[in-house]
Order: C-alpha cells, then sequence, then structure tokens
C-alpha cells in the first residue's frame, strides 16, 4: 500500500531544502537538504548541487555531494571552485576517539574525498569567506584568557577534570532559544585558504580577543580581498541591555572601527558589496514603550566614510533576505507585503524599487548570477515547500522558473485560497484558508484558526513544523490570518496593537473567524482554535474571553506576563514594548490572559517543551495548574528534550497525533483515543 506524503510516517520522510548558495562563476548551485538520519530518530542535513538550468533546457537532476551520520551545514565556494562546509563528523585522520565538535570541511572542486581543514576546542559556527582572496573567517566558542586553541583546550580539561558545569554571569544575555551562554563566548579568527594540495588552513588569528561577549550570535562577511571583516558588535547600554552595532576588523592588524551605531537601533547581517565599497545591513529598532512599535528596514554605509541611508525610506517594507548584484549598483530583497513575500530590486542610484515577482510565493536565500541576468532563490508557499527557482533579474511582477529540485514536489490535498473582511476600527484583515478536498455546501468542513507566532511576522509561506495540510487531509479547513502585529501590511498595522496584544489581535482574528464561518463550505459550528508562541497565548487570551470553539490548543505560550518578562531570554527586549511590572504594571493588567484564568471553559490542549528559554516552561506548567484549579478539561504534551520547536521526527509525530486526537474527540465527539507511544 502507497502511502500519501501527509500520512505522518511518511510526512517525517520528505526532504527538505534550507538554503542555497551560487559559486562566484555562477556555474554552480549548492543547497542542504535535511531528512531522516540513519538512525529514524533525528534530522540530518546533506549537500546536494542542482543545476542552474531547468529540465526544459537540459537541466539535469540534482546529485548529492556529501554524506555522512552527522551530516553538512552551511556551505560557501572558495575561489577555486572548492567548497567549504561545517560538519561534526569524525576526522578520520584525528588520533583521538573523543566526539568531535564542528569543524570546517572542504571538497575539491574536481571531486574527491572530503578533508578536515580547520578544528577548534570549542568547534567552529558561522563562517565567510572573502569573494576574491579566498581568506576564511570563522567564529568559534573560546575561554576567556586563552590565547591559543592548546590553552582552550587545556581551561576546558581543567573544568571537566574537577567537575565543573557551573557559569559565572556578570550581564545578559545568559541563555539563547535553546542554549545556555558561556562559560567560553565566539571569537573570530581568520585564516589563508589550503594552498595546492595543502591539508588545511593556514595558521587561526585571532581578530578579537577581548571580545567578551560582544560577539555572542555575531555574523560577518569579508570584503572580496579579505582585508577586512565587517561584523555584529554588542555593546551594554545599562540595566542590562544590549545594542547591535556593526565594526569593521582589519584582518592584519586587529584594528577595530565602528562603521554603524545609533543608541535606539540595532544593526544585523553585514554583506558587503562585490566591489567592496559598500555594506547591507539590516536596520531595526525594538520601539519604544510610548513612541514608534518596531521598524525594520535596509540600511546602505559607505565603507569607507560610515555615512548610511535608508534604502527603503519610501517605502513600509520589512525585509527578511537580501543580496548585492553583481555589479554592486543594485540589490536584491525579499520583503514580507500583504501575505506574501515577493522579491523585489533596489537601483541604488536613483533609488527606484522594482518588484521582480508577482505570483503569491515566499522567496529567499536570493543569489543574484554573475552576469547580471538571472537571481537564483528559494520559492515557497503554502502550497508549495521552498525549492530553487531562477528569475529573470529584469522582470516586473514576473514569474519563476522551477529548477530541478533535491526537496519533495508535492500535491496538495486540497484548495487554498484567501478571504479578507474589515475589523471594528475599519482596518482590513486578510488571510490565507485552506479548505480539504471535500469542503462543499453540502458537506461544509470543520474549521481550525490558527494564529502566527512572532507576533512581528507575517504567514506568507510553507510551514514543515505547522503544516496545516495534514489537517486538511484529515478534513478540517485551516484558517492562517494576518491580525494586528502582522508585517507587510505598513507600521499602522503594528501600532493598532503595540502595547494592547489581547484586545485588538483578538478583536482581529474573531473578525476574519466570522467572515470565514460565514461561508457556505465551513460548519461553524465545529471549530478550534491553534496556536504557538504569540499564537499560544492569543490561544490561552481567547480561551479566557469566548466559548466559541470546541477546542483550544496552546503550544509554547506565554500565560502570567509578569512572570515571563524577567525569565525570558531577552528580557530588554521585551520591555521596550511593555515595560517593567512593578515600574508600569498597565500593559501587562491589560494583557495577561492569566487574569481570566476564572473564565475559561473550553478543552485546552498544553504543549510546552522543557528547553525552551524564549518561552520558559514555567509559563506551560503556571497555565497547565491554574487550568487544573478552574476545572478545565485540560491535558498537558510535555517535551522534556524540545525547545520552543518541536525538533525531533519521533516528537514531532506526536505532536500531530495527539492534536489530531484532540480535536478529533472535542471537535467531532469520537472518543478520546490516546497516541500508542505515550
Amino acid at each position: 500500500m502507497v502511502r500519501s506524503w501527509y500520512e505522518l510516517p511518511e510526512y517525517v520522510r520528505l526532504r527538505r531544502v534550507n538554503g542555497l548558495r551560487l559559486s562566484p562563476d555562477g556555474t554552480r548551485l549548492v543547497a542542504p537538504v535535511s531528512g531522516l538520519g540513519p538512525d529514524g530518530t533525528s534530522f540530518h542535513s546533506a549537500l546536494w548541487e542542482i543545476d542552474t538550468a531547468p529540465e526544459s533546457e537540459g537541466g539535469s537532476a540534482p546529485r548529492r555531494l556529501t554524506r555522512s551520520a552527522k551530516g553538512e551545514g552551511d556551505a560557501r565556494f572558495l575561489p577555486d571552485g572548492s567548497l567549504l562546509f561545517g560538519s561534526g563528523r569524525p576526522d578520520p585522520d584525528a588520533a583521538s576517539d573523543d566526539a568531535p565538535k564542528a569543524a570546517l570541511w572542504i571538497l575539491p572542486a574536481g571531486g574527491g574525498e572530503a578533508r578536515q581543514v580547520a578544528s577548534r576546542p570549542g568547534g567552529v559556527s558561522s563562517f565567510t569567506v572573502a569573494r576574491d582572496s579566498g581568506l576564511v573567517a570563522f567564529t568559534s566558542d573560546t575561554h576567556a584568557g586563552s590565547g591559543t586553541a592548546e590553552a582552550d583546550q587545556e581551561a576546558r580539561k581543567a573544568r571537566e577534570e574537577a567537575g565543573v558545569t557551573a557559569i559565572l554571569h556578570e550581564s545578559l544575555p545568559i541563555r539563547y532559544w535553546d542554549g545556555d551562554i558561556g562559560p567560553d563566548h565566539p571569537r573570530f579568527l581568520v585564516a589563508e585558504p589550503p594552498a595546492d594540495g595543502g591539508s588545511g588552513l593556514g595558521e587561526h588569528r585571532d581578530l578579537a580577543p577581548d571580545a567578551g561577549m560582544a560577539l555572542v550570535n555575531a555574523s560577518g562577511d569579508l570584503t572580496p580581498d579579505g582585508s577586512a571583516l565587517v561584523t555584529e558588535w554588542q555593546v551594554p547600554t545599562g540595566r542590562g541591555s544590549l545594542r547591535t552595532d556593526i565594526v569593521t576588523v582589519d584582518t592584519a592588524t586587529g584594528e577595530r572601527r565602528t562603521l554603524a551605531s545609533e543608541p535606539d537601533h540595532d544593526f544585523g547581517g553585514p554583506r558587503v558589496s562585490p566591489d567592496g565599497r559598500h555594506v547591507l545591513l539590516a536596520r531595526g529598532s525594538a520601539g519604544t514603550y510610548d513612541g514608534e512599535p518596531r521598524d525594520h528596514t535596509l540600511w546602505l554605509v559607505d565603507l569607507a566614510t560610515g555615512e548610511g541611508r535608508d534604502l527603503l525610506a519610501d517605502h513600509e517594507l520589512w525585509p527578511r533576505d537580501y543580496a548585492w548584484a553583481a555589479d554592486s549598483a543594485s540589490v536584491f530583497l525579499a520583503a514580507d507585503q500583504n501575505g506574501r513575500r515577493p522579491l523585489f530590486r533596489v537601483d541604488l542610484a536613483s533609488g527606484e524599487l522594482t518588484r521582480l515577482t508577482g505570483d503569491h510565493g515566499a522567496y529567499s536565500a536570493p543569489n543574484p548570477s554573475p552576469d547580471g541576468r538571472h537571481v537564483f532563490a528559494l520559492r515557497d508557499a503554502w502550497d508549495a515547500p521552498p525549492a530553487p527557482v531562477r528569475l529573470d533579474a529584469t522582470a516586473v511582477d514576473g514569474a519563476p522558473t522551477p529548477l530541478r529540485t533535491p526537496g519533495s514536489e508535492l500535491t496538495m490535498p486540497g484548495t487554498l485560497t484567501e478571504i479578507e473582511t474589515t475589523a471594528d476600527d475599519g482596518e482590513r484583515i486578510r488571510s490565507w484558508l485552506v479548505l480539504p478536498e471535500e469542503a462543499s455546501a453540502e458537506s461544509p468542513a470543520p474549521l481550525t484558526l490558527w494564529v502566527h507566532g512572532g507576533p512581528y511576522m507575517s504567514f506568507n509561506g510553507w510551514s514543515w513544523r505547522w503544516n496545516p495540510w495534514l489537517l486538511a487531509a484529515r478534513g478540517y479547513a485551516v484558517l492562517l490570518p494576518d491580525p494586528a502585529l502582522s508585517t507587510g501590511y505598513g507600521q499602522r498595522m503594528l501600532r493598532r496593537a503595540w502595547g494592547k496584544w489581547g484586545p485588538r489581535t483578538h478583536a482581529d482574528v474573531m473578525a476574519i473567524t466570522d467572515a470565514a464561518e460565514a461561508r457556505a463550505d465551513i460548519d461553524a459550528d465545529r471549530t478550534a482554535m491553534m496556536g504557538g508562541s504569540f499564537g499560544g497565548y492569543m490561544a490561552n487570551w481567547i480561551a479566557g474571553h469566548t466559548d466559541r470553539f470546541r477546542a483550544i490548543v496552546s503550544h509554547a505560550s506565554l500565560w502570567a506576563l509578569d512572570g515571563f518578562s524577567s525569565t525570558t531570554d531577552l528580557p530588554p527586549v521585551w520591555e521596550r514594548e511593555f515595560g517593567t511590572p512593578l515600574a508600569q504594571p498597565d500593559r501587562y493588567t491589560l494583557n495577561s490572559p492569566h487574569l481570566r484564568a476564572d473564565r475559561v471553559r473550553t478543552p485546552v490542549l498544553v504543549i510546552h517543551g522543557d528547553k525552551d528559554y524564549r518561552v520558559p516552561i514555567a509559563e506551560g506548567m503556571r497555565l497547565w495548574r491554574d487550568l487544573l484549579l478552574h476545572e478545565v478539561d485540560a491535558k498537558f504534551l510535555y517535551f522534556p528534550d524540545e525547545n520552543h520547536w518541536i525538533l525531533k521526527p519521533g516528537n514531532a509525530r506526536i505532536w500531530y497525533e495527539t492534536i489530531f486526537a484532540f480535536l478529533d474527540h472535542h471537535v467531532h465527539g469520537k472518543e478520546w483515543t490516546r497516541p500508542e507511544l505515550l
């Protein structure tokens, strides 16, 4: 019996394209592609090569380049065409049998076996390559006071032999998403590329031995000649807050110069132009309590003078990904817009903004070709997983040309449409609506409302973790709205709910739910609601403000905001909008769902991972306890080893199975069936 892809055992086996990289000469495309690992209990990634021509022009099938039990991550080309990538695979030439940390490996341009070219005691994380010189810069966690790899190894050995795992913190942050920060911290090192026949990179030179925590989560980019590294640099601003500046570091001397810094803005994601004269940056503000909400734009900086300007000053776009054209005269960027993520081109001289793509796709990983004719990118949508495409670099509202993909080409078990309505304040609220194949006026489908996370994002593309088609295949319609706080609709959409998440967003999602339920192909008497992170916050808010839903699923959700504010991994960012509970209690009183725990009547499935540091497990535990105290029909699906996301294949299956069983029980009245492995 052949199973469809939306059966859970098959779903977790699907290959997933996670990035795209074009060689400097424009002849090769490489993508990391994840899939079920050899042990069947984890996802591993391998590198695949993709033909730059479509099948209609003779493009060949993708071919796998790497294969290891540990998998391979990001990849970048060296000037000679060889491929540098990160992997935690064991080095066959290493003398030690210790479990290896992530290292840098190289795959020769002409083929052959990959070999390790750089390793450090703290592993290797992000890396970048100078386009022309081939100089390599990479980050590695290093203990304070360790001037060499040998000294760092000794520091690690001393802690291990003494049985010490403690970390002494003197500033924030202390953890991030699902990982502890310290006792070692990242440093940027540079090394010359392997010479012909050489076995490894050259000597590792530490560019910032005094960095401390300044390079935590930093990314960087080298100038084409390798003379300077441009990187993020965190600066303490008092009361545990940080600001992210951009600095340049001379790779020969280590001399550091601040390139971009503003008191109320952060900069990130540096991309140096091919001619080495300018740097593209993401510039954003976390907003102010009494002023404007968050903002995000694309910033252009002169590398010599530090003079900067907003490339999107006349456009309220929220850029997500960007890249330089080969001639350094224009920039390509993907930005949220009206439930889509089109690709745009900005001419630097005139400032003219042109939308390249006119479809409903969500684009990412733009890679302009060196001849200026094309942009290679990943395209996804709610009805298509990420896959490589070729675009005309000069088009206006053009269509993508699909390339042969190493990922999964899928046929959806239903249809995708859009609906919209008008909120009580006159604002337009739009939404995607996924409908099962059998939905009709004669056979209306039960509805599940999903509210996205963020909240500063948009429901505009494919999700492996929250996939509505798995519900559609089981007969449910799924509503995917962009309410207040969603990006892609201008700053006014953020202003509407800035500091008032609960009441304003609730009104929006109720309005669009009303519009969906008014359709003849929707059964308004059988509705449920789901959300994760901010969507989980809205699930909790909705539970205390209406009983119109038959069931609610609350994943990784905020419940008691006063406790959450100091235990999340980045409290200062949160406080820019909400203040602190003691000094500024008003927004906590207005917005905290736990204050209406006594009003909850709807059955609730609580889901939380213990390693979630963005929304700590205490939120899920307190929510669960409050529901029990008020005798709500509730269950708690707890993952001891997962974080904000459920990432392991087995746990992902259980996540979906439990949700399906919970919805079937409460929406359809079926007998509760506990998933077998729980």
